[in-house]
């Protein structure tokens, strides 16, 4: 054998110890580790612990809890915490390094780092979980009933037999969900409808009337309110026989009882009929001041809107309706002076004109004769006429004027020419005989802007 020949041979026997060295070596250095080239979801772990990988693992997962879906689509939260939601990689990492061997680690030279994709072990509070589910309407025990029943927004069914949920599989697939940390579920196809009995069917029937008669889409429009003919109003207008049951036509129909209905027109008439009525206004002196009396505002014609329900009910027209009214002021609903309007300040002698809530005028005036009791009334009346160069008569004068503005019978708005000063105490000892005197200028812009019809509020 030739000396290169030996060489070679050393050569090989030497490559060949280190290698088998090297491989046993790598060997025993993964024995407690995980094996070469261990990938675990997205995680390299060659040459780590379970805990390590475990540690990285965990870091890396969130589950936040399951959202559950009722027949109607509402959502219903099942929080993590709230079930003290726990999760452990350990386990599965043990089985799956204890499957390693580490002496064929070579076989994982070829692995991509896909690797393998493993789930936590899953734990959590059972009872936690059934509390939350426990206080969940449709998880609750029903009772067997199906009856109409009267509320304050009118009457209403309560049908314990249809859309019930099947719990026993509810609680099963909510369980699995968790389990593989899903985050909802869609409880809707396991709601189901159970059986009825003749009397639950006969209250079924009753209650297609009743909510026929119910649907009533008439709303009144007073002013800047809105009051609805809901379920909560008409259903008081359903007639009822002596021992309070419904009371039935010959076609086996629900009666209209035509005194609710009148009931209704007098109560919606005493809430924003306004005229004499007591106001509560805030005044310019910043101040809520509640103004009594006068001749502004609305009444409704309740004759005239009690035959317009009894003819329309039925019909089941859909519209915003604005009541008749006998007399009708410049706004309508509870606040009916409105932001254009005349203020009238009798304690402190000053009038203003507002238009659309800005001040226009800002006057000094001189009223009714305290002394001679002449006293200008307070209330809230309107501007009914507007005239020019008219004289003013009465027992004993014969007054010129330029602008006249009647606001309640014959006290009115009105400049006057005799006056060099307006404003102060002059009317407690040399007033008007009720009319607010105004200066010539302001009264003039006052004149030219208000229209017949303008609030014109009066107070001490």
């Amino acid at each position: 054998m030739s000396n290169a020949l030996k060489g070679t041979i050393l050569g090989l026997l030497i490559i060949s110890i280190l290698t088998t060295a090297i491989y046993f070596g790598l060997a025993w250095y993964y024995r407690d580790e995980f094996s070469y080239n261990t990938w675990i979801n997205g995680v390299y772990c060659t040459g780590k612990s379970v805990s390590d990988v475990n540690f990285e693992l965990s870091h890396g997962f969130t589950y936040n809890g399951l959202t559950i879906f009722d027949y109607e689509g509402n959502p219903h939260q099942i929080p993590a915490d709230a079930i003290n939601f726990n999760f452990d990689y350990t386990p599965i990492l043990e089985s799956y390094k204890q499957s390693q061997n580490h002496y064929l680690w070579i076989d994982n030279l070829f692995q991509g780092v896909s690797g393998r994709y493993i789930t936590p072990v899953i734990d959590y509070c059972e009872v936690a979980l059934e509390d939350i589910l426990s206080s969940l309407a449709f998880f609750k025990p029903q009772v067997d009933e199906v009856a109409v029943k009267k509320t304050e927004h009118g009457y209403q069914l309560i049908n314990n037999r249809a859309n019930v949920l099947n719990c026993d599989v509810a609680k099963t697939l909510i369980r699995e969900a968790i389990n593989k940390q899903e985050t909802h579920l869609d409880l809707f196809i396991y709601f189901e409808s159970l059986p009825l009995d003749d009397r639950m069917i006969s209250e079924l029937d009753l209650w297609s009337k009743i909510e026929e008669f119910q649907n009533c889409r008439i709303v009144y429009q007073m002013g800047d309110e809105l009051v609805p003919l809901d379920a909560s109003v008409v259903s008081y207008w359903i007639t009822l026989d002596e021992s309070g049951r419904f009371y039935f036509d010959k076609n086996r129909n629900l009666v209209l009882d035509e005194n609710k209905v009148r009931e209704f027109v007098t109560n919606l008439a005493s809430q924003y009929d306004t005229v004499g009525g007591v106001r509560q206004f805030m005044s310019s002196r910043g101040e809520m001041v509640a103004v009594s009396g006068g001749i502004y505002g609305n009444i409704l014609d309740q004759e005239a809107e009690y035959a317009w329900l009894l003819e329309n009910f039925h019909t089941k027209v859909d519209l915003v309706r604005e009541p008749e009214y006998i007399k009708k002021g410049m706004f309508q609903g509870i606040n009916d002076i409105g932001n254009t309007y005349i203020e009238i300040d009798l304690s402190n002698q000053v009038m203003y004109y507002y238009h659309e809530g800005e001040l226009i005028i800002e006057t000094p005036v001189v009223t009714g004769d305290k002394r001679r009791r002449w006293s200008t009334p307070e209330g809230v009346n309107y501007v009914y006429a507007k005239q020019r160069n008219r004289i003013l008569r009465g027992p004993g004068y014969a007054s010129p004027v330029k602008f006249w503005m009647p606001v309640n019978g014959n006290i009115g708005i009105h400049d006057a020419s005799w006056r060099r000063n307006f404003g102060g105490e002059i009317y407690l000892t040399d007033g008007s005989r009720g009319c607010i005197n105004t200066p010539y200028e302001d009264m003039k812009v006052i004149f030219d802007l208000a229209v017949v019809g303008t609030p014109v509020v009066m107070y001490y």
